[in-house]
């Protein structure tokens, strides 16, 4: 099967949890990863599925993703799709709200695969004012990684 794996990455973290996805996928599959910041709007036709990936900054998706999904969406609905997004909050009930903010209700429903697989703060990438923003929310100030290695798993499974 040929697979896209699109997504947004500022920071590396969604790009990490993509090449992840993708790996496993590329035992019996042929695996393009596709980053929206180096294509905007990259041609899905030739692909069976795609899944999308898309950071959550402050409870607010990606809005290169939401514009691609927008773009696209209709031919979005006619593939098989799996939709993913990277975060650091903590609460379940919020991250699926980050889960649903990300994509629109149509795309959600039409996923044979949904989840939010955690997310870093990495200080070393962030710049002066974004540090002081994380230090004063998570009290922390220092990098730390909570990827969902488990989530990715069971991800990859329902696809």
């Amino acid at each position: 099967m040929k697979i896209a794996i699109i997504y947004v990455s500022k920071y590396g973290t969604t790009e990490k949890v993509a090449v992840s996805i993708a790996d496993k996928l590329k035992e019996s599959n042929e695996v393009a990863l596709i980053s929206l910041k180096k294509t905007a709007n990259p041609d899905i036709s030739g692909f069976e599925m795609v899944i999308l990936g898309a950071p959550v900054y402050a409870g607010q998706a990606s809005k290169k993703m939401k514009t691609f999904c927008n773009k696209n969406e209709q031919a979005l609905l006619q593939k098989r799709t799996g939709l993913f997004v990277c975060g650091m909050e903590p609460m379940r009930e919020k991250r699926q709200q980050e889960l649903e903010g990300a994509y629109s209700e149509e795309l959600l429903k039409n996923a044979v695969a949904t989840a939010f697989l955690g997310g870093a703060f990495l200080f070393e990438r962030m710049n002066f004012i974004e540090r002081i923003i994380i230090h004063k929310i998570a009290k922390t100030n220092v990098s730390v990684s909570k990827i969902d290695w488990n989530a990715i798993e069971n991800f990859v499974k329902k696809l």
